[in-house]
């Protein structure tokens, strides 16, 4: 593997890296569908990939991997090959994070299956710039144009989410949502709400003992110690229509699909998938590889994309003036 590079520009304004993800999935369509149709925004853009998967690269540098097979390169395949090399965009990316050269990263989808095919043992994008980082805890912010959802646990079989669920872990979720909120989106006053694990929030002990034993005390905690703007355990479906009308800042999600059912029933093309708690601001269009319509590239819808870039810039520039 070789990586030919241009000169990543310098200037004040934010520079924002993109990796192609897996490179026989959309990712390297809706990546450039998007910087076409960001053309104006005051960004500069370098990709991070193959250069012989992208054809053609309109106004950005490009960081050539040239790490692909391409005489034997089929689109919409499973592959090791392609796992590897995706998992290798995010390695130069982090480089580049690291020596300061972007101030942001915006990763197009990943597949889970190619990356664990070729030996790494991740379940995704968070997982592993949680363990490559080491940062203490990161989490997954989940938003689009209506909805914010942080979710305290993420992609673990339903039937182990109790036992995921601890004091600890929601305490650190809260917190490092909270100062998200406040420093990356500018919300002087987050006003966050938790959802219950069980049905109803479990009506007090009657279907479920961990909103009594879990929640109600890091609640308590996090109000006395911190004086945060925080309300529940409320039943998912009450939380998630007030914070809709425009009650909260952002819901605490027990589990994926607690987060994941109403965001896309409200807008799938606006959202985004967003990691805190990193030393660095990571977004991601909220949809996956699609294979199945990955050889027709037409059919790819850069919204997403669009949405994770244009956040990723958003938080970027609320960084720089702090």
């Amino acid at each position: 593997m070789s990586s030919k590079r241009n000169p990543i520009l310098k200037s004040n304004r934010v520079r924002v890296g993109l990796t192609i993800g897996d490179p026989s999935g959309i990712g390297p369509a809706i990546t450039l569908k998007a910087l076409k149709e960001l053309k104006k925004v005051q960004a500069d853009f370098v990709i991070i990939g193959d250069a012989g998967v992208l054809k053609q690269i309109p106004g950005a540098s490009i960081i050539d991997m040239n790490n692909l097979n391409l005489r034997d390169f089929s689109i919409g395949q499973v592959k090791a090959e392609y796992g590897r090399a995706s998992v290798e965009y995010l390695d130069k990316a982090l480089e580049l994070l690291k020596d300061k050269e972007i101030d942001c990263l915006v990763t197009a989808p990943i597949s889970k299956e190619a990356i664990n095919k070729a030996g790494f043992k991740y379940s995704g994008h968070t997982e592993y710039f949680w363990k490559k980082t080491r940062v203490k805890e990161a989490v997954m912010l989940l938003l689009n144009n209506k909805l914010k959802f942080s979710l305290v646990t993420r992609h673990i079989p339903i039937g182990k989410v109790p036992k995921a669920l601890t004091k600890e872990k929601l305490y650190s979720n809260i917190l490092i949502t909270y100062k998200s909120l406040k420093y990356l989106f500018g919300i002087k006053k987050p006003r966050l709400v938790v959802c219950g694990l069980n049905p109803h929030a479990s009506d007090n002990g009657v279907i479920g003992t961990e909103e009594n034993r879990i929640i109600k005390p890091v609640l308590k905690k996090l109000k006395d110690k911190i004086k945060l703007d925080i309300d529940g355990p409320l039943a998912a479906d009450v939380a998630v229509t007030r914070a809709k009308i425009g009650n909260y800042d952002c819901v605490i999600a027990m589990y994926h699909d607690q987060a994941l059912i109403p965001l896309k029933l409200t807008g799938s093309d606006s959202g985004v998938n967003m990691t805190l708690g990193l030393p660095f601001i990571r977004t991601s269009p909220l949809h996956g590889t699609a294979f199945d319509i990955a050889k027709t590239p037409a059919l790819a819808n850069p919204a997403s994309m669009i949405a994770a870039i244009k956040l990723a810039i958003k938080c970027a520039s609320n960084l720089k003036k702090a």
